[in-house]
């Protein structure tokens, strides 16, 4: 590989890191919306309604679709430096926020304290619960991806992807879920609902987003010439 093509591998990843950040930081920040939407009907499972969810999630699947193009173009390590690089600005953002709102609002101000806090108040349980289970996740869908990839020497792209995604959404659904029980801020009776119905949320989005996971992967194969299985090698 040339200079040049190692010069724009490295300004795509740098863009894929980008994307994974602001997505990951979006959804702890919009978390506290709930929406209703199943395409089966009216649904109830163990006292909750199916796919009756945080908007949180929604852009939380574009995170592990990232992981998993990182991880087939630019290898395991890559991968793992953008998840710290997340966690890192989670707390960071919420660390700003946690000083906005601190700061009192001046009687002049559109916002006022009360509205503010209605908007972007956060539970420290829900966010702490929010990262354990981010970072069980991500870690264990990485390392999954590359032991199917092993398996498998590179081919199959979609059983590593679908694979390793579905057990590392379950893991952070379980997670998060059974914190926010554990801790008091959702009750036990729920517990069960709201892990299948996000699961299944998760899951529906996953076999979705294989699609685009092959197109971008053989947009990166064709543009550096890569062979199946074959990473680019960042020096950096």
């Amino acid at each position: 590989m040339t200079i040049k093509d190692r010069k724009v591998a490295y300004k795509i990843y740098l863009y894929l890191g980008a994307l994974f950040i602001t997505s990951l930081v979006v959804s702890n920040l919009i978390f506290q919306k709930f929406f209703y939407w199943n395409p089966f009907g009216d649904v109830t499972v163990y006292g909750a309604s199916l796919f009756e969810i945080s908007v949180g999630i929604l852009p939380y699947p574009i995170t592990f679709l990232i992981t998993d193009l990182i991880s087939e173009v630019y290898g395991r390590k890559k991968a793992n430096q953008i998840v710290t690089a997340g966690i890192f600005a989670s707390f960071f953002s919420m660390g700003i926020i946690l000083l906005a709102e601190i700061a009192p609002a001046i009687p002049e101000s559109p916002i006022g304290d009360e509205t503010f806090r209605q908007v972007f108040a956060l539970s420290p349980v829900a966010v702490l619960a929010s990262m354990i289970a981010y970072l069980c996740a991500q870690y264990v869908d990485i390392a999954i991806y590359h032991f199917w990839k092993r398996i498998t020497e590179g081919r199959y792209l979609w059983v590593r992807n679908n694979f390793s995604t579905f057990l590392s959404q379950f893991i952070d659904t379980f997670t998060v879920v059974g914190l926010l029980c554990v801790f008091g801020v959702l009750p036990w009776s729920v517990f069960t609902g709201l892990v299948i119905s996000g699961f299944l949320f998760k899951v529906f989005i996953a076999l979705i987003d294989t699609p685009f996971l092959y197109f971008f992967v053989y947009i990166f194969r064709k543009r550096f010439n890569l062979e199946i299985g074959e990473e680019i090698e960042l020096d950096i």
